[in-house]
């Protein structure tokens, strides 16, 4: 996220007992219960690694996003993409489950610093465990442009199911 001079540090790390979910608030209750109820126990249980946003010291969450390994049909990819791949009925990917930003910090990059910070963490993740693409289900029209926006393409299947290839990822 470029920074200005009046713009705080921000950190991403794995959400831990020390970070306040208690004030997060995106505007999407299923995203901010999930942060709230589920996301700790989920990076326990390691069915997702949750991920957090704070500022300078404070260990308040700002935004977050989940990272999980996900296996994608080959006949979801668009017919250009699937001729590149291997021609297994299955291919590994990095599921960026949710990403969500506290209400107070829309339009200031911190939802383009949990994408990057997101997509950082795939690509080197992938140099030990196969993934060859980032894979995101954006829940409507103002996500699906969000995503677009950083080179998503869409799935032959589901228009608002889009992908990035680690090769296109910005690092």
């Amino acid at each position: 996220m470029p920074k200005s001079s009046q713009q705080a540090d921000y950190r991403v790390e794995p959400l831990g007992k020390q970070h306040d979910r208690s004030a997060f608030s995106c505007g999407v209750e299923a995203l901010d219960r999930y942060l709230r109820e589920q996301a700790r126990q989920d990076a326990r249980k390691r069915v997702a690694a949750p991920f957090v946003l704070c500022e300078g010291k404070s260990n308040a969450v700002l935004g977050y996003y989940t990272l999980s390994a996900l296996s994608v049909d080959v006949g979801a990819w668009p017919e250009d993409v699937a001729a590149r791949l291997p021609k297994y009925p299955l291919v590994p990917a990095t599921l960026l489950g949710r990403l969500a930003v506290d209400t107070r910090l829309r339009g200031k990059g911190a939802g383009e610093h949990l994408l990057m910070d997101a997509l950082r963490r795939a690509f080197q993740a992938s140099r030990e465990v196969a993934s060859v693409t980032v894979v995101v289900d954006a829940k409507g029209a103002a996500a699906v442009s969000f995503y677009r926006r950083y080179h998503f393409i869409s799935f032959a299947d589901h228009a608002s199911k889009l992908f990035l290839p680690m090769a296109l990822a910005p690092l």
